[in-house]
């Protein structure tokens, strides 16, 4: 008979709380120690042609598959040889026999991880997934990541999977350069591409990375190109390099499916973001970020105008102080942006003066004049050349449209609105102007739409609204228009394409005279008059694909009827 070890001896009524626990380390350790020396062994496990003696009852308490095994077996003479997975290497083996006895696991490499992870589940060996889990996750690096998530998603190792993607995004150019990227299927690599979050300073790297994937096999590979150039964001790659790069590749000139991506970014370049909508916006991580500008307005009772201008980041949530507009004493003018600048005009009545903020230059610069002074107006930019449009003169409302050509620096009348309306809600889409509601020449607000076309500098009318106001506003994203302000509870949409109305979602408190702008995919309502005429500091956002509207952080001051446009900024300005 075998003797144990004697435990130490405890004084009556003091406590041995790892008693239990420490004894059965100590079997654990002597049953380990047998299998090592073979004694008492009463089968054999051979794998990678290597034989392992051991316990049956020792593996059946560990092992879900050999409890089934053993069970159903009958007992035979001498030492029964039992074959593990044919594909299993020797030392994966030894590593889940060392954890059956107690023994603790010893990990060297992550291929090595990976294939004890392969023969802990088919023998169901409970408790060992996690360790090797751990392991991998403490070995993951920009170098392996790849080969981890390809782990992660065998085994189900929902955090480990997390982690390698993070590593993925954050580090995508060293990874990038790794030969496990070559080897991506190619939906795994257009989904790599489309992450917003891809962890790239610069969109050029985006472009190299999928270019270098294609050519490592050209002929195989060349037919993927449309697919995964749609998820490169063109549009920000510097012109030159577009240029040398990007249009003279021989790969890209004969794809003639292509073709409507680099057209897209080439007008981007001459137009501005207007030509584009996704592969216009910066990913998260870039050093340029989409940022909301908010220029003047009135204070809390619409008495004092206010001289600030600020850039809102919403990603970090940091305003950011821009140089005020000179002459800032000014309210329900128009602002818009052009090419990444910004344009203000009227303020006042009879106001002719348009400023333009630089971007580049960070500085306001004076422009040419309007022909016509104008308040209460709107602006927007269609196929590269910005509108003045309506408004109001002191004495009547404006049917006058003007049209500034900013290589020029001159402004030309346009064709007149049908009708004339101030305070309407003014909008491009689909290479189109909207002008929505509005006061008319009596004073009585409108729902008519005017359409206006640039080609034929001609406008119609269309389908009416679902209301008639006025202190609107109003963006479009992609095909779809939507409309808010005047105090309307709701927030309305309108697809010029089917010429039909329908509403998105109702807001929190209604508003006029507030900032509507996009950033983000988002439409962005900042500020704005409430039912008892005071400016409020609320901000909300729409999400147009759920619906949903959800308060955000509060503007630094309440304003009303100021300037709010998105334009891209470099963060480290």
């Amino acid at each position: 008979m075998l003797e144990g070890p004697v435990p130490e001896k405890t004084e009556p009524g003091s406590e041995a709380p790892c008693a239990g626990s420490c004894h059965a380390q100590r079997v654990l350790q002597t049953l380990n120690a047998y299998r090592r020396s073979g004694t008492l062994t009463d089968v054999v496990l051979r794998a990678g042609g290597r034989d392992f003696p051991c316990h049956r009852a020792a593996l059946s308490a560990g092992s879900a598959y050999f409890c089934s095994l053993f069970a159903a077996g009958r007992p035979e003479r001498g030492l029964a040889v039992v074959p593990v997975a044919p594909e299993a290497p020797a030392a994966a083996l030894a590593v889940v026999l060392d954890y059956v006895y107690g023994a603790g696991v010893q990990l060297r490499a992550e291929d090595e991880a990976a294939a004890v992870l392969a023969l802990a589940e088919r023998l169901g060996v409970a408790g060992l997934r996690e360790a090797c889990a751990r392991f991998l996750e403490g070995r993951l690096r920009a170098a392996n990541s790849l080969a981890l998530r390809r782990v992660a998603a065998a085994f189900s190792l929902a955090p480990l999977a997390e982690r390698c993607g993070r590593v993925l995004r954050q580090a995508f150019a060293e990874v990038a350069r790794h030969a496990d990227f070559l080897e991506l299927a190619p939906d795994e690599l257009a989904a790599l591409l489309a992450d917003p979050a891809l962890g790239v300073a610069r969109e050029e790297a985006v472009f190299e990375a999928a270019m270098r994937w294609v050519r490592h096999d050209a002929p195989a590979r060349r037919g993927q190109l449309r697919r995964l150039l749609e998820h490169v964001r063109l549009p920000l790659l510097a012109p030159a390099y577009f240029l040398q790069k990007v249009e003279a590749d021989e790969l890209l000139q004969a794809c003639g499916e292509c073709r409507p991506l680099l057209l897209e970014a080439r007008a981007c370049f001459i137009l501005g973001r207007e030509a584009g909508a996704l592969r216009t916006r910066p990913r998260r991580f870039m050093d340029l970020a989409e940022v909301i500008v908010v220029i003047g307005g009135c204070d809390r009772k619409g008495l004092l105008k206010l001289p600030f201008a600020d850039a809102y980041h919403p990603e970090s949530q940091r305003w950011t102080p821009l140089p005020s507009l000179p002459g800032y004493t000014r309210s329900e003018f128009a602002a818009c942006a052009l090419r990444n600048d910004i344009y203000v005009s009227g303020g006042h009545i009879n106001s002719r003066d348009v400023w333009m903020f630089s971007s580049h230059l960070h500085t306001w610069i004076k422009v040419a004049s309007l022909h016509k002074g104008r308040w209460r107006h709107k602006m927007a930019v269609v196929q590269g050349q910005l509108f003045a449009v309506g408004g109001f003169d002191g004495l009547r409302r404006l049917r006058s449209v003007e049209r500034y050509d900013p290589f020029s620096n001159t402004w030309a009348a346009a064709a007149p609105l049908p009708e004339a309306v101030s305070s309407a809600a003014v909008v491009p889409c689909a290479g189109r102007l909207y002008v929505i509601g509005g006061a008319r020449q009596d004073g009585v607000s409108t729902d008519k739409v005017q359409c206006f076309d640039p080609r034929k500098d001609q406008w119609s009318l269309r389908s009416p609204a679902p209301f008639s106001q006025r202190c609107l506003e109003a963006v479009s994203i992609e095909d779809t228009i939507y409309v808010m302000g005047g105090l309307m509870s709701k927030i309305f949409t309108y697809k010029p394409g089917t010429d039909v109305w329908g509403e998105v979602a109702v807001l929190p408190s209604p508003v006029e005279s507030c900032g509507v702008t996009v950033c983000d995919g988002k439409v962005h309502i900042l500020g704005g008059r409430d039912e008892h005429g005071e400016s409020t500091d609320g901000v909300f956002t729409l999400d147009p694909s759920s619906g949903l509207v959800e308060a955000q952080l509060s503007l630094q001051r309440c304003t009303s009827s100021h300037g709010c446009v998105t334009i891209i900024q470099s963060l480290s300005r």
